[in-house]
């Protein structure tokens, strides 16, 4: 697990490209869930999610490990890979990002913006993910995995900052995708000497980390599709999987339509847009909500980017 200095140093990258996301209690929303409800607002950060943050660490170090290092090529569903490209055009990288076919037109813009060549391929992110590893031996790229020690030292600081500056927190649910976030936030945990638990979400259609769970050990499933792009993964990752068998209380799964609502309840609410997987901790602590009555509760809101078709759709009730 990271220490609290590595997690300070890595802090301290991120807050050098990007200020602290704010954390809000919002009074509708902690109505609606019948406990005090702090949000960490991630889906304000400059790539509009979380992953931005473990792009600029991960860049960081490659560019200090391997100096002469001039291309990296990625796998993602959208969020990983404008980190990825934020972060490679910061230290001079071109970099090149792999999404699977019919992914989110928006998210593709944003890559492109960012300055990645998009390369289409496979028809989940575990396809696309085998198509940049075999790019990457054609091309002589680096590969970026979307799991590793440096990417959750630089998500690990959200946590930070949420447990540095809102109240003590009885429980916070984190979205799991590969699962950096919620390793991120564990360890901000401990460092921090810290009761709070921690509690995983997943899709019902991608459950994946659930499942390895309550097994103990990797468990993948033979489909992972869900409107939650960024929490759609069919294998999980061992290493992720172990760090979340010691430190997390549980896994919540959570329907599509309990996600959809949850979108609908944060913009009644807080007036905020969400992804699928950035409104799946309310969604879970909405399920969950008898528990937490008179307590204080955070949510992790990991991003905002979101087709507006789809978005429409679902605050219309699709």
């Amino acid at each position: 697990m990271l220490s609290l200095n590595e997690i300070e140093a890595a802090a301290a990258l991120v807050h050098a490209a990007m200020p602290p996301t704010a954390q809000y209690a919002w009074p509708l929303l902690s109505r609606r869930t019948g406990c005090e409800t702090w949000v960490k607002h991630e889906n304000h950060t400059p790539t509009g999610a979380f992953k931005v943050r473990g792009g600029l660490v991960y860049m960081d170090g490659l560019k200090r490990r391997s100096p002469h290092t001039s291309g990296v090529v990625s796998a993602t569903r959208g969020n990983h890979g404008q980190s990825i490209a934020l972060a490679a055009a910061r230290n001079g990288i071109a970099a090149t990002i792999v999404v699977p076919l019919g992914n989110s037109v928006e998210k593709n813009a944003a890559m492109r913006a960012f300055g990645a060549e998009l390369v289409e391929a496979g028809h989940d992110f575990d396809a696309a993910k085998d198509a940049a590893m075999k790019l990457a031996g054609e091309r002589g790229l680096a590969m970026v995995p979307s799991f590793h020690r440096d990417l959750v030292a630089g998500v690990a600081s959200y946590a930070l900052e949420l447990f540095r500056t809102a109240p003590p927190l009885d429980t916070v649910y984190v979205p799991i995708g590969l699962g950096s976030g919620i390793c991120g936030t564990i360890a901000v945990r401990d460092a921090l000497g810290l009761g709070t638990k921690i509690v995983g979400v997943v899709s019902t259609e991608a459950p994946a980390y659930a499942l390895s769970f309550a097994a103990g050990n990797v468990v993948a499933t033979n489909s992972a599709d869900t409107m939650a792009d960024g929490m759609a993964v069919r294998g999980p990752d061992a290493e992720a999987l172990t760090i979340i068998l010691k430190g997390a209380e549980r896994i919540v799964q959570v329907s599509d339509a309990e996600i959809g609502a949850a979108m609908r309840a944060y913009y009644e609410d807080t007036h905020q847009l969400t992804e699928g997987a950035g409104a799946a901790a309310l969604a879970a602590l909405l399920q969950e909500r008898d528990r937490f009555a008179g307590k204080r509760v955070g949510l992790v809101l990991s991003g905002g980017n979101i087709d507006r078709p789809v978005y429409l759709r679902i605050l219309a009730g699709g």
